[in-house]
Order: C-alpha cells, then sequence, then structure tokens
C-alpha cells in the first residue's frame, strides 16, 4: 500500500504562502492516487490564489473525468486548470499577471506517471538522487543550449524566470515523464523553496536516512531554512512500497 507525507512552509523570507499541495493515497476519479506541488506567482495574494485554484481545478477535474488514460487525464485537468486561472485573472484586476508551476504525479503499483509545467520538481531517491523533470526556466534552457554549467546555473540571477507556467498563456505545454519505480525508491516532489536551498545531494542523504515520511519531511523543510529559508517550501514524500517494507 502506498503512504505519502505532505507540508508546506512559509520560509524565512516571505510574509505570504504561495504554495500549495495536494496529497491523496486514496483513489480520485479513476486514478488510484493524486498528488500535486504548485507554486504560485502574482504580487499581493495573487500568488497564493492561483497556485491554490490550479490545484483544487485539477483535483475536481480529475474527479469527474470519464477518462482511463492517466495522461489523458492530467492533461485535462491541467488545461481546465489553466483556463480557471486565466478567466480569474482577467475578471479580477488584483489577480492580473498571476500564475503558478504545476508537478503531479499518480503511481499505478510500480509505475509513476509525472506532469510537470515550471519549475517545480519531481526527484526519485534511491541509492542516488535523480531529477525526473525539466525545468521550464530561462537559466535551464541556457544550461542545456552549453552556455551556462550547471555549477553556476545554481546561484544565477535569473534562476528564478520560468518560461511555463499555468496561467502564462491560453494554451500550455505539459511536459510527461512515465517511470518504472523498484523496491526502496523514494518519490520527493517539491517546490523551488527547496531544490534552491539543498543540494541534490543533501535532499537524497535526508531521504536515504531513519525516521518516518513525517520526520524526513520536517528535517527537509528545516535544512532549507537553516540555509536562508528564501522562498516558500512545499514538500510531498511518497513511499510506493509501504506496505512490503512493514511486512518484511
Amino acid at each position: 500500500m502506498i503512504a505519502s507525507f505532505s507540508v508546506t512552509d512559509i520560509g524565512k523570507k516571505r510574509k505570504l504562502n504561495q504554495d500549495f499541495v495536494y496529497a491523496s493515497d486514496e483513489p480520485v476519479g479513476n486514478l488510484p492516487n493524486v498528488y500535486v506541488v504548485a507554486d504560485g506567482m502574482g504580487g499581493h495574494q495573487a500568488g497564493d490564489y492561483a497556485s491554490k485554484c490550479a490545484v483544487e481545478t485539477m483535483v475536481r477535474e480529475i474527479r469527474s473525468c470519464f477518462e482511463k488514460s492517466p495522461i489523458r487525464i492530467l492533461s485535462k485537468a491541467i488545461c481546465v486548470a489553466n483556463d480557471r486561472v486565466r478567466y480569474k485573472a482577467r475578471e479580477d484586476e488584483n489577480l492580473a499577471g498571476m500564475g503558478t508551476t504545476v508537478v503531479a504525479a499518480t503511481c499505478m503499483g510500480k509505475y509513476l506517471q509525472v506532469a510537470n509545467i515550471g519549475d517545480s520538481r519531481l526527484y526519485i531517491i534511491n541509492d542516488e538522487i535523480r531529477q525526473v523533470t525539466r525545468d521550464h526556466s530561462l537559466v535551464e534552457e541556457m544550461v542545456r543550449m552549453g552556455g551556462l554549467d550547471r555549477a553556476n546555473a545554481r546561484n544565477h540571477p535569473d534562476k528564478n524566470i520560468i518560461t511555463r507556467a499555468i496561467g502564462a498563456k491560453d494554451t500550455i505545454e505539459i511536459d510527461f515523464f512515465h517511470e518504472e519505480l523498484k523496491n526502496g525508491d523514494i518519490v520527493l516532489m517539491c517546490s523551488d523553496g527547496l531544490s534552491n536551498m539543498l543540494e541534490d545531494e543533501e535532499i537524497g542523504r535526508i531521504l536515504r536516512g531513519q525516521g518516518t515520511l513525517q520526520e524526513r519531511a520536517a528535517k527537509l523543510v528545516e535544512a532549507a531554512n537553516n540555509n536562508g529559508g528564501k522562498d516558500n517550501i512545499a514538500v510531498i514524500i511518497i513511499d510506493a512500497f509501504a506496505t512490503a517494507k512493514a511486512e518484511e
């Protein structure tokens, strides 16, 4: 049986928490489970509205969708969320220009289906830590084109400029990833408030360590805040083989 734990934290520098998470180990519509991290953008309260609106719209759409394919279900949910965020931004001038990243996942037995827009991330951790999603950011594009090396990308001044987001355009381009999980794998979904504050190796070390999912999530948040806590922090940790471990 699958197990998860989710948490958000305002961090040490922000006055508002614009991160929003949803985690259900139980079926939602035709999906066996659903996990979503969203990191909102926008002035005043627009960012926190965008992330909450997008995630709640997605969950509602997933619950009512008749499709069987997880890709089609997630794609439809994200597209409807994009329409909803854009509609609300047009309707209320205080929300104009708002947007949000989204990384969403569902586990079907040992298979993981992932959808991503923006720079929130999904990792798989076992003996090593591996980033599954690819950031939709200006700096990541510079790295891919060879204009910037990975080491310098981490502290680049334009690191927070993202190239895709829910709410940015009428049509949205979604990246999908299909992964086969093996026993011992831990899945981490997070906003950049975590990944910008901690090196991947430190994240992996904490998640490979002792403690419940909740305790390890708390250690991640604490470490990010100890390193500056410059942004809101969102974390979902998923153990797709929790029952198998308990029975060993």
